[in-house]
């Protein structure tokens, strides 16, 4: 057997704090690290396997053999580590973790490596990267791009469907480099987000069931042309958003679970360490060391990747007991209750780590459920997430879109109900890659009508979104009226572009996005109450809605009118936040957009006659299943 040189990147206080559920840096001292000892270059490998017997690091570099014994630590922490000299960079590896239970036996790959084989293939490969960043006046300035009163309009992308190569071949970190930045920007995007690019065995699962925490997947390129992407995203002054899954992982024999012949990651109860919906394993948020590797994956792509935040898939799967569970399928807490303790404790921890060390990112919740105060500060006993998906705007408001005009006025409170709670927490508003899939139809599929009326309730749902207070978030192909669902083994259609009808459909999702950067009244109060007031949100006769949105600056203000029918309203009078003269400035049944071009061409002026509860009026014109906006026109002096 090849000696394998006792050696330890570990202090004591890293055992404390990888012990304690605290530390939130391992990457630096788990896994694979090029050192040298006594001036021979090698590397140091670290794993953690308490329940081991023996652990050997086997490769392509000594046939697969057990050559290569790691030490165990002698104070009980359960971590193997060990220097094996003259090991290249590319050297494919894994652990051979014989358990002292039952004699099991098992292959796993590096739960910190830094690059990964090319799936179906499963091996760790050694990596090592001198990447030289060239984002540092973005990150000097991402304050400013990451704000809760900034601007946050997101794309939603899957790598592997968004586009292909002829022959339905991939393209690489680096096309994207070049395609995806210059397209994203093209559309006047703040913010990009990944699916998980994370690791991932099984293409259906979207990225969703991990293997590999700590390695962008193989599939696209190497760790250090992933970097360069999220580089030239920062460059083109666009934040980069990584889906990020610290709910469950799957059984696969490589991966984490039953690691070194116990249940070292997930939780040993199969009520709370298995997942019957995704046939996966629950991280065990009880386990110390658990929280510490988590956390560290967290801050891992803040810091190593310079992301801009990450998008916490599954939060309501996290936080309770009873979450697709039957009666006698789980154990309430100690307090009775179904919430789950542990992970309401991880999720503060977790939030208040990374805005401590990284205060210009956001987290965002994917949070289905009305628990209390998710985006609100942990001082204050919230989670502390940044913002949170507004699920019930999104489900409402497709609910209320799928119906046919002539019966939208009995439902006129589904459009509006969301107002009632929009001010609870920092809501962002999705229309995700869940809402095109499984039968659902795309979201142009929704749409009712004619194919006329079917782009027009397509804006008309756009620009409601983009009126509604909080951040905004697109899933690809939604931005040209993609028709049919999406199907992540093939590009979006891309060929519909040809089309006068997706044409202008991009166009008014890119002059949403502008609009939206460029009008401080739909940024500066998103989250704040005092951003918003209703002109009308009772007209359900004509299933007309009105508001209007509030900057700092009451010169900022902007009045929105919606009308869900196909029906032109003339002189439809609404009441007027402020007296003098108010121009139309946007409007979805623009030529522009294909719509049929009816307008307010003229300037409009306020009438002394009280209406809706305001002291002056406005009589319009408003086009079929169209949103316009006016603002007031700044008052010669």
């Amino acid at each position: 057997m090849t000696s394998v040189i006792p050696y330890s990147l570990f202090t004591d206080f890293d055992i404390s704090l990888f012990q304690s559920g605290k530390h939130c840096n391992l990457y630096e001292k788990f896994g694979t690290h090029q050192v040298s000892v006594e001036g021979v270059e090698g590397i140091y490998f670290a794993v953690w396997a308490p329940s081991a017997r023996e652990v050997y690091v086997i490769g392509d570099f000594n046939h697969y053999t057990e050559s290569h014994k790691l030490n165990v630590r002698w104070d009980g922490s359960g971590i193997w580590e060990g220097f094996i000299p003259a090991i290249e960079l590319g050297t494919k590896y894994k652990y051979k973790i014989y358990s002292h239970h039952n004699g099991y036996v098992s292959e796993k790959a590096d739960p910190y490596a830094r690059y990964c084989e090319k799936p179906p293939r499963t091996a760790s490969v050694l990596w090592s990267d001198n990447y030289e960043w060239k984002d540092k006046s973005w990150l000097k300035n991402r304050n400013k791009h990451n704000s809760l009163n900034a601007p946050f309009s997101v794309y939603e992308v899957h790598l592997g469907s968004w586009k292909r190569k002829d022959e339905n071949a991939f393209l690489t970190y680096k096309d994207f480099a070049h395609d995806l930045v210059n397209y994203v920007k093209e559309m006047e995007f703040t913010h990009v987000e990944f699916m998980p690019i994370m690791e991932y065995p099984y293409d259906p699962s979207w990225g969703y069931q991990l293997t590999g925490y700590f390695a962008p997947t193989s599939r696209f390129g190497n760790p250090e042309e992933f970097k360069y992407l999220v580089d030239c995203f920062h460059q083109a002054k666009i934040g980069v958003i990584l889906d990020w899954v610290p709910s469950h992982f799957p059984e696969d024999a490589h991966g984490l679970g039953f690691f070194d012949g116990s249940h070292l990651y997930e939780h040993p109860d199969k009520r709370k360490g298995y997942h019957p919906d995704w046939k996966s394993l629950i991280f065990n948020y009880e386990r110390a060391e658990v929280q510490s590797f988590l956390l560290s994956n967290a801050h891992f792509w803040l810091k190593e990747f310079h992301v801009d935040g990450l998008r916490v898939d599954a939060v309501a799967s996290m936080l309770y007991l009873d979450y697709s569970r039957k009666d006698g399928e789980w154990e309430p807490n100690q307090y009775g209750g179904r919430e789950y303790l542990a992970v309401i404790d991880f999720l503060k921890e977790l939030n208040a780590s990374i805005y401590r060390d990284f205060p210009d990112v956001q987290t965002i919740a994917e949070e289905s459920t009305s628990f209390p105060m998710v985006s609100r500060p942990t001082s204050i006993g919230g989670l502390g997430f940044g913002m949170k998906w507004m699920m019930g705007w999104m489900h409402d408001t497709l609910e209320y879109f799928k119906k046919t005009p002539v019966y939208r006025s009995y439902h006129h409170n589904e459009i509006s109900f969301s107002l009632t709670y929009a001010f609870t927490e920092n809501f962002m508003l999705p229309l995700s890659h869940d809402e095109v899939v499984y039968g659902k139809q795309s979201i142009l599929g929704r749409m009712p009508g004619d194919e006329w009326q079917k782009f027009a309730n397509l804006r008309l749902l756009y620009g409601c979104m983009f009126g509604h207070p909080g951040a905004k978030l697109l899933f690809m192909g939604g931005e040209f009226g993609q028709v049919g669902e999406w199907n992540f083994q093939f590009s979006l259609d891309w060929h519909l572009l040809e089309k006068h009808e997706h044409q202008t459909t991009q166009r008014w999702v890119k002059t949403l996005n502008k609009f939206y950067k460029t009008e401080k009244a739909l940024h500066q109060k998103q989250f704040d109450a005092k951003g918003f007031e209703w002109i009308s949100y009772d007209d359900s006769e004509n299933s007309v809605i009105s508001f209007v949105r509030r900057g700092i600056r009451k010169t900022d203000d902007l009045l929105f009118v919606c009308n869900f029918t196909p029906q032109v309203l003339e002189n439809y009078r609404i009441g007027a936040p402020q007296k003098g003269s108010w121009q139309e400035v946007l409007n979805s049944d623009s030529v522009l957009f294909g719509g049929s071009g009816v307008n307010n061409s003229d300037t409009l002026i306020t009438e002394k006659n009280t209406w809706h509860n305001q002291k002056q009026s406005l009589s319009l014109t408003i086009p079929p299943l169209a949103v316009i906006v006016l603002k007031k026109l700044t008052d010669k002096k």
